[in-house]
C-alpha cells in the first residue's frame, strides 16, 4: 500500500483523493491480485483450471436437474426449489468449516491502517467473495430454477425467480464469512476448546441419527409430506428466496414480499454482525490460555524435558525426533490454524462413517447382504475415518510457512521430520477416531468386528500418511499471511480440494488388501486377523511412504521452503 501525491494506490486498484474506496475497487483488486498469483506458478494454473472444469461440470449437471424439475407438478417444483435452495445455503455455511476455508485473497490486515469503515469493507470483500469458482459454478447450477420457472410459468415468474437466486447465493456467501469470522474468533482461545469440541461432538452424533429418520419418513411417505416440509422451509431465510416465483405465479404478493424481506433483512444483519466480527476475527491475536506456566526448572527432568508434553515422554526423547514430534502435538491443539482443520477433520471423520452406516441400515439393506459384503461395508466406513485423518498430512509444511527454514539450516533429515509429524498426529487424532470405531460397530449391530475395525482404522491412516507425505513435499502450497485459520489464498480452494481427493483415491488403493481380507474373512476371528494384519500392514504403508517422501524431502528442501512462502 501507497500513498502518492495524487492518489491513493491499494495494490493495483486506484482510488482517487478523498474518495471513499467503492464495491468495484475490491473487485478490482481482487482479480487483480489473482492474476498476480498466477504468475510463475505453473501448478496453480493446472489446479484452478481443473476446479474451473469441475465447477461447470458439477454446475451443468446441477442446471440440467433443476431446470427440468420444471416439466413436472407444481407440486414437485416446489418441492424441489425449497429443499435444493435449503441445501445450497446450509452447503456454503458450513462446508467452509468443514472442509474448503474461505478465499482471503484480499487480506483484511492489509486495510488495517487504511480508514475504510468496517461495514465498507465488509461490503467489498462480499463483493469480491463473488470473484471464484464456488460462487460461479453455484450461480450457474441455481440458475436452472429460472429456467423452470420459465418453462412452468412465463417471463414474469422467470424474473422474479432470478432476483431470488442471486439472494439466496448471497445470503449463503455472506453466512458462510460471518460464520468463519465468529469460529475464527473462538477457536483462537483455547479456553473454549473444551467446549467448541462438546458442541461439535453433540452436532455430530445427532447427523446420523437425524438421517436415519429422514430416510425412514421418506421410505414410508408422500409427496404431501415432502410439500409439508418443504412449505415450512420456505418460510425460513434458507428456502424462502428460492420458492417466489410460486408466491407470483399464484399471485400471492405479499408472501413474495414476505419472503424477499425475510431474506434480504438476513442478508442485512449478517453483514452487520461480520462487520463486527471481521477486524477482532481476522486481525486479532491469538488468545492466550491464561493459565499460570510452570517454570522449566520446577520440572526434575530438566528444561528440555519439560517442553515434551507428559503424556508422550515415553515416546519423545530429547533428541530431534522427540522435539519435533512435541512441537507438533503442541502445535496441532495450540494454533489456531492447525486447531480449525483438526476439528473440522475429526468432525467429519466422525460424521461420515456414522451416516454410512445408517444409510445402510436405514435403506434396509442390511438384511439382505451376506456377512463378507457386511464386513465389508464395515471396514468400507472405517477406512473413510482413518483416512480422513491423515489427510492432515496433505500440506502439512504449509502451517509452518518461513519458519521452516530453521529445520533445513539444523539439516533435519526429511525421514526423520515426516515420520515425527506422522506420529504427532496420530496421537492427536486416533485416539478420537478408535472411539468413532466403537460407534461404528454398535450402530452396525456388530461389537465383534471392533478389532477388525481398529486394523482397517490403522490401515486407512498409515495409507494416508503415506500418500500425504508424498503430496506434501511434491504439491505444497503457501496459506496467507492471516491469522484467520479459514483464510486460503487465490487458488488454494481448488488446491486444497484436489489434494483432499489425490490423497483420497490413493488411499482406498493402498487399503485394498486389507479391505479384501476382511471381505473373505467374516465374523469375530476373521476380525482379530484383520486386526493384526492392519495394524501391521499401516504402519509398514507409513514407513514406506516417509522413506520415499523424506528422500524428497531431503532433495526439495529449498523449493519446499520457497513454495510454502507466502507471495506478497
Amino acid at each position: 500500500m501507497a500513498v502518492t501525491a495524487g492518489a491513493e494506490t491499494v495494490g493495483a486498484a486506484t482510488v482517487a483523493p478523498g474518495r471513499p474506496p467503492r464495491v468495484r475497487d475490491f473487485v478490482r483488486l481482487k482479480l487483480r491480485l489473482m492474476r498476480n498469483g498466477f504468475r510463475g506458478q505453473a501448478w496453480r494454473v493446472v489446479l484452478f483450471v481443473i476446479g474451473v472444469l469441475f465447477g461447470f461440470w458439477f454446475g451443468l449437471l446441477a442446471f440440467i436437474g433443476l431446470g427440468a424439475s420444471g416439466t413436472g407438478s407444481p407440486d414437485v417444483g416446489f418441492v424441489v426449489a425449497s429443499l435444493a435452495g435449503s441445501a445450497v445455503v446450509l452447503g456454503w455455511t458450513f462446508f467452509p468449516l468443514l472442509f474448503f476455508g474461505v478465499d482471503e485473497t484480499l487480506d483484511p490486515a492489509r486495510f488495517a491502517l487504511l480508514p475504510v469503515p468496517p461495514l465498507t469493507l465488509a461490503r467489498g470483500m462480499l463483493a469480491a467473495a463473488f470473484c471464484g469458482i464456488p460462487a460461479v459454478a453455484t450461480l450457474f447450477a441455481t440458475a436452472g430454477l429460472t429456467v423452470a420457472a420459465a418453462i412452468r410459468f412465463g417471463l414474469l415468474e422467470f424474473g422474479v425467480a432470478a432476483v431470488g437466486v442471486v439472494a439466496g447465493l448471497t445470503l449463503g456467501v455472506i453466512a458462510s464469512r460471518a460464520i468463519t469470522s465468529a469460529f475464527a474468533a473462538l477457536l483462537r482461545s483455547r479456553k473454549v476448546r473444551d467446549l467448541a469440541a462438546v458442541i461439535i461432538a453433540v452436532l455430530a452424533s445427532s447427523i446420523g441419527p437425524l438421517q436415519w429418520l429422514i430416510i425412514s419418513a421418506s421410505d414410508r411417505g408422500s409427496l404431501d409430506q415432502a410439500v409439508a416440509v418443504a412449505r415450512v422451509l420456505a418460510w425460513t431465510p434458507l428456502g424462502a428466496p428460492y420458492v417466489v416465483a410460486f408466491d407470483a405465479a399464484d399471485g400471492q404478493w405479499l408472501a413474495l414480499a414476505a419472503r424477499l424481506a425475510m431474506t434480504f433483512a438476513s442478508i442485512g444483519l449478517l453483514l452487520f454482525w461480520w462487520s463486527r466480527t471481521l477486524e477482532p476475527a481476522m486481525l486479532g491475536a491469538a488468545g492466550s490460555s491464561g493459565g499460570r506456566v510452570k517454570p522449566a526448572g520446577a520440572d526434575r527432568s530438566g528444561a528440555v524435558a519439560s517442553l515434551i508434553p507428559r503424556m508422550l515422554r515415553g515416546l519423545a526423547r530429547p533428541t530431534a525426533f522427540g522435539a519435533i514430534v512435541a512441537r507438533e502435538s503442541r502445535f496441532w491443539w495450540r494454533d489456531p490454524r492447525r486447531r480449525a482443520s483438526l476439528v473440522s477433520i475429526v468432525m467429519a471423520s466422525a460424521v461420515l462413517p456414522i451416516v454410512l452406516q445408517f444409510t445402510w441400515r436405514g435403506g434396509g439393506q442390511g438384511a439382505g447382504l451376506s456377512g463378507g459384503a457386511s464386513a465389508l461395508a464395515f471396514s468400507f466406513a472405517i477406512t473413510i475415518a482413518g483416512t480422513m485423518g491423515g489427510m492432515l498430512l496433505a500440506n502439512q509444511f504449509a502451517f509452518d510457512g518461513t519458519a521452516y527454514a530453521a529445520h533445513l539450516m539444523q539439516k533435519v533429515p526429511g525421514r526423520t521430520e515426516l515420520r515425527a509429524r506422522a506420529l504427532a498426529l496420530a496421537v492427536v487424532v486416533v485416539p478420537a477416531e478408535i472411539l468413532v470405531v466403537i460407534a461404528v460397530s454398535l450402530i452396525a449391530g456388530t461389537p465383534e468386528l471392533v478389532p477388525g475395525g481398529l486394523g482397517m482404522l490403522a490401515t486407512g491412516f498409515g495409507a494416508a500418511a503415506a500418500s500425504a507425505s508424498v503430496l506434501s513435499v511434491l504439491a505444497a502450497y503457501a496459506l496467507p499471511e492471516n491469522t484467520n485459520p479459514f483464510a486460503l489464498n487465490s487458488g488454494g480452494g481448488s488446491a486444497k480440494g484436489m489434494l483432499a481427493f489425490v490423497a483420497m483415491i490413493g488411499t482406498l488403493i493402498l487399503s485394498t488388501p486389507v479391505t479384501a481380507v476382511a471381505y473373505l474373512l467374516p465374523g469375530a476371528g476373521g476380525a482379530v486377523v484383520v486386526g493384526v494384519l492392519g495394524v501391521a500392514y499401516g504402519g509398514l504403508l507409513a514407513f514406506v511412504g516417509t522413506l520415499i517422501a523424506g528422500d524428497l524431502l531431503d532433495r526439495r528442501g529449498p523449493e519446499l521452503l520457497v513454495a510454502i512462502t507466502p507471495r506478497r
